[in-house]
C-alpha cells in the first residue's frame, strides 16, 4: 500500500528519511513531496540576542527551522568563533527547551543540550517550561517563524513567565507543491493514506488532494503527525484516521499500520 508523506526530505547526507525506512517496516511505500517553502529573516538580530545570554534566562526551539537560522548564522566565520569561545558556554548554563526529536538533534548539533523534547507539542512543552521556571525572571528568547501558535507564548504569560518572541522565517508554499502532487498522482494512483506534517500543510494541500482523489478521497486515511496538525484537518471538515502519538517516524509508522488495517476500514 502507498503512503503519501507531505514533508521535506530529511538531508541526504545523513541517511535515509526515517519515516520512509519505518513505514518500509510495515511493507507500506512511502512518497516524499515537499510542502513548504522558508524564507529567513532577521538573522543579524537574532545573532545580536544570542551575543547577550545574560539579558536572558534561557532559550526555547519549537521548529528545526528556528535553528537553521541559528547555523545560517554561524556560517560566517567571525560569528562561529565568537560562539566556540564563549556564548555557546554561556548559553549552556541555561536551560534550552525543545518540541521534538528533530529540533532535539539540531541543538545538540551547535552545542547545547536540550530539555522537554518528549513534551510532544506546544501545551506540554509549555507545562514543563512553567514547572521550572519562576515568574517575573529573566525572560527567555523564542526565535520562531510567522505563523507560530500562540499556545505556548500564551500560557507562560498567564504564569508570569517573560518571554521575548522574534521571527526568523516566513513560510510560503513550495513552488512546485501543485506540479508534484500532480504527478504523484497521475503515476502512482491515489494512496491509501496521506500525512500532514503542519497546519500549513494542511492549508496548502488539502483542496489540491480532495480534487486528485475525485470520489476516492473517502477511502483515503488522513494521518497527523500532531494535535495541532490533527485540529487543523477537522476544522477544515476531514476525518483523522490517526494522529501520532509523539512526533517520531516510529509513532507515526505504528499508527498508520493500524488505521489500514482492514478491520479499521
Amino acid at each position: 500500500m502507498k503512503v503519501l508523506l507531505l514533508k521535506d526530505p530529511k538531508d541526504k547526507d545523513s541517511g535515509p528519511d526515517p519515516y520512509i525506512k519505518e513505514l518500509g517496516s510495515y511493507s507500506l511505500e512511502a512518497t516524499l513531496i515537499p510542502v513548504l517553502s522558508f524564507e529567513f529573516t532577521s538573522l543579524d538580530i537574532l545573532f545580536d540576542k544570542l551575543s547577550h545570554p545574560e539579558c536572558y534566562g534561557g532559550l526555547v526551539f519549537t521548529s528545526p527551522r528556528a535553528l537553521e537560522a541559528i547555523k545560517i548564522c554561524l556560517k560566517e566565520k567571525s560569528k562561529k568563533e565568537a560562539w566556540s569561545k564563549s556564548l555557546k558556554q554561556m548559553w549552556n548554563i541555561k536551560p534550552t527547551y525543545v518540541v521534538g526529536k528533530a529540533t532535539a538533534s539540531l541543538v545538540e548539533e551547535i552545542g547545547l543540550n536540550p530539555q522537554g523534547e518528549k513534551a510532544g507539542n506546544a501545551e506540554k512543552l509549555a507545562e514543563y517550561i512553567c514547572s521550572r521556571e519562576k515568574p517575573n525572571s529573566s525572560a527567555l528568547l523564542f526565535p520562531c517563524g510567522a505563523l507560530k501558535r500562540e499556545v505556548l507564548p500564551t500560557v507562560l504569560r498567564e504564569k508570569g513567565i517573560p518571554l521575548e518572541s522574534l521571527t526568523v522565517y516566513q513560510t510560503s508554499q513550495h513552488p512546485d507543491l501543485q506540479e508534484s502532487l500532480s504527478s504523484y498522482f497521475s503515476q502512482q494512483g491515489v494512496p491509501a493514506s496521506v500525512v500532514f506534517f503542519s497546519p500549513s500543510g494542511v492549508k496548502f494541500c488539502l483542496q489540491h488532494i480532495q480534487k486528485l482523489s475525485g470520489d476516492l478521497i473517502n477511502q483515503v486515511k488522513l494521518a497527523a503527525i500532531g494535535p495541532s496538525t490533527a485540529e487543523a484537518l477537522r476544522g477544515a471538515g476531514m476525518a483523522v484516521s490517526c494522529t501520532a502519538g509523539s512526533p517520531t517516524a516510529q509513532d507515526l509508522a505504528a499508527a498508520i499500520h493500524t488505521a489500514l488495517q482492514p478491520h479499521n476500514c
